[in-house]
């Protein structure tokens, strides 16, 4: 006489005849859905992380094959054990790191980088190109090397009224050429 019952000695006897595989299988069919919904109740209803769980938990019976073949009884309770012990590290892990932030609202935040800068001194000498060599030698010994209208005359060989004139027109120039690349701010 067989017993059919699910925990009964046949089951016992028939998983110390089975290879790894067919025995996973066996585990499989007879304890992931029990399993399925014993977890998934312990993730608050998180069907992906439940699924998670019992996949390590039946992985976990995989390399422990041979204590399962040798265990007595059903391997329901220590299936169970496994994943509640899953869930419980898995939480404790997550309680341990601090809580991740969603980087969206970060990446409306406006950052000064180089990669700006750059691109701001790529613009100003391409529209430094468009004046004239005049304009841009003035340009250049006032704004750019900090000297004093005289000392540009000097620099330039050139009356200090004609630096004055030559900065005025070349500034005039270099916003209307900005602003023809969108950098007119």
């Amino acid at each position: 006489m067989t017993d059919d019952r699910p925990y009964g000695r046949a089951r016992e006897a028939e998983r110390e005849r089975l290879p790894d595989e067919e025995l996973m299988r066996a585990l499989y069919a007879e304890h992931a859905g029990p399993l399925f919904a014993f977890v998934l109740r312990l993730v608050a209803g998180d069907r992906h992380r439940a699924e998670d769980v019992v996949q390590e938990t039946l992985l976990r019976a995989w390399k422990n094959a041979e204590r399962l073949r040798r265990a007595t009884g059903s391997v329901r309770p220590w299936l169970v054990t496994v994943a509640r012990r899953i869930v419980i590290d898995g939480h404790r892990s997550r309680q341990a790191r601090p809580q991740e932030v969603d980087a969206g609202p970060l990446e409306s935040v406006p950052a000064a980088d180089d990669i700006d800068r750059a691109l701001h001194r790529m613009t100003i000498a391409d529209a430094l190109g468009d004046l004239s060599e005049a304009h841009r030698q003035a340009l250049v010994e006032t704004y750019f090397r900090g000297r004093t209208v005289a000392e540009a005359a000097e620099a330039l060989r050139v009356p200090p009224g004609t630096v004055r004139s030559r900065v005025f027109y070349a500034l005039r120039s270099l916003r209307l050429s900005l602003e023809e690349r969108g950098a007119g701010e």
